[in-house]
């Protein structure tokens, strides 16, 4: 059990952040992905200062046309705005995963600042890391005017359920000038003005070979920055937190790691690739020890973005959500013993062919964190992360806040056992085949910390 002093440690560290003042009137929920399209295509309609939008990628589709469209014409209806689009560096010069890069998402954006020769908005690549698989742009939140609309979405057609499918994620708006401000003046100086940023909609690009020692220098000075503002807000009333990081010790990882054990009564986690840091399962063991209660709601392997049907032919990325499962199945059998007395709850999601991307933390009723991060080791040492960590000790968002979690939870069954997931031996034969070489030439391990 948690003594008092380390609890009072934990609870220290989430009293001393720095908060800011918010209206709960200023706050809203949405609750399924057509939602938020409409909501970002009306306010990038409406912006009459500034739009930044800020994602791992903006994709050449339906979708992603549709947002670059709008942000073009909102450009040319009033040129007084300040429009500014960043995207992940690598991500934007590749084709999707075993596809083709004859045409990718930064040709499209040249192709387009062609098309509109009288209005410019800059779309700049950000490179956390010389190669993308060691770390990405995962920094999050559409700034606009004096609002902040956040979401774990990428921008393209299933993200924005464009057509029949989507991928479900969470969505938030907070009309907050001084928490617009802080993101916006970050992105800024950190992204925009980074010294291995380059434009992605101009014709001629330098090749990630030729900035190399610059992406290692910017990475380095990712890593030292952070947010700068004055918390205005007490303890006693509803406010936000902006964190942002970069690597194993980040401010947002240590607050992910003092909030969990905050937790008097009931922790709910959201992540959809389950392989948590080896620190958060030790937090979750110490929680059920205590006598906590937890929740886990992952996505079904068949609900993963990296999943292919058995009918179509098969990719070694068609893994991934094998080896997650695998892991959650080892958590699982791990501790068996507090899924039989109903302290921990996991919960699979799985709607029809439609994917799950949904991230966060609820701790008690107190906390709630918004966030990209998917809780894993990738999240938690390669990829540029933020979250807005919002605290409401009067409950004030209780009903928007209950009914996104009853939405989260309508298409998930709890699994009882941890037979209930398939073992290695049920999985199709190509995937079987390929995890075991994995395992034969010890690189499984090695894998698992960079998904």
């Amino acid at each position: 059990m948690l003594s008092r002093l380390k609890r009072n440690k934990h609870q220290q560290h989430l009293a001393q952040l720095p908060k800011l003042p918010q209206s709960v009137d200023d706050v809203e929920f949405f609750f399924s992905p057509a939602d938020f399209r409409e909501t970002l295509l009306e306010k990038i309609a409406t912006a009459t200062r500034r739009i930044c939008i800020v994602a791992l990628y903006l994709e050449q589709d339906d979708g992603g046309q549709a947002v670059l469209a709008a942000l073009y014409q909102a450009k040319k209806l009033r040129p007084e705005l300040e429009v500014t689009v960043l995207v992940d560096w690598h991500r934007a010069q590749r084709g999707r995963i075993g596809a083709a890069a004859s045409d990718t998402n930064a040709d499209w954006y040249a192709r387009m600042a062609s098309e509109h020769p009288g209005t410019v908005i800059p779309v700049y690549g950000v490179p956390v890391n010389t190669r993308e698989a060691l770390g990405v742009l995962h920094f999050k939140g559409f700034i606009i005017d004096n609002a902040v609309l956040y979401s774990g979405a990428s921008l393209n057609d299933v993200y924005l359920h464009q057509h029949d499918k989507y991928r479900y994620d969470r969505y938030h708006l907070i009309r907050n000038s001084a928490l617009a401000d802080t993101l916006y003046v970050w992105v800024k100086q950190n992204l925009v003005a980074g010294m291995a940023v380059n434009r992605l909609d101009a014709p001629e690009r330098p090749k990630s070979q030729d900035i190399k020692n610059d992406i290692r220098l910017y990475r380095q000075k990712l890593r030292e920055s952070s947010y700068h503002y004055t918390g205005r807000s007490d303890n006693e009333t509803l406010s936000v937190t902006p964190l942002v990081g970069l690597g194993k010790s980040s401010l947002l990882n240590r607050t992910i790691c003092h909030l969990i054990p905050c937790t008097e009564h009931k922790l709910t986690i959201c992540t959809p690739y389950f392989n948590l840091p080896a620190i958060l399962v030790r937090n979750i063991i110490g929680l059920l020890r205590a006598g906590k209660q937890v929740e886990i709601i992952v996505g079904d392997k068949t609900a993963n973005d990296f999943y292919i049907p058995e009918d179509q032919p098969f990719k070694i990325i068609g893994a991934l959500p094998y080896l997650y499962e695998i892991n959650l199945r080892r958590f699982i059998s791990r501790l068996q013993y507090y899924v039989n007395s109903g302290q921990l709850i996991v919960r699979l999601w799985k709607d029809a062919d439609n994917s799950y991307h949904l991230k966060g933390m609820w701790v008690d009723t107190e906390w709630m964190l918004l966030t990209g991060n998917n809780l894993n080791p990738r999240a938690w040492r390669l990829d540029l992360e933020n979250a807005i960590l919002v605290h409401d000790p009067l409950n004030e968002l209780e009903a928007p806040r209950e009914h996104e979690l009853q939405l989260i939870r309508q298409h998930t069954t709890i699994v009882q056992h941890y037979r209930d997931l398939q073992s290695i031996a049920d999985y199709p034969i190509k995937v079987r085949k390929l995890i075991r070489r994995l395992r034969r030439i010890r690189i499984d391990k090695l894998i698992s910390r960079m998904l």
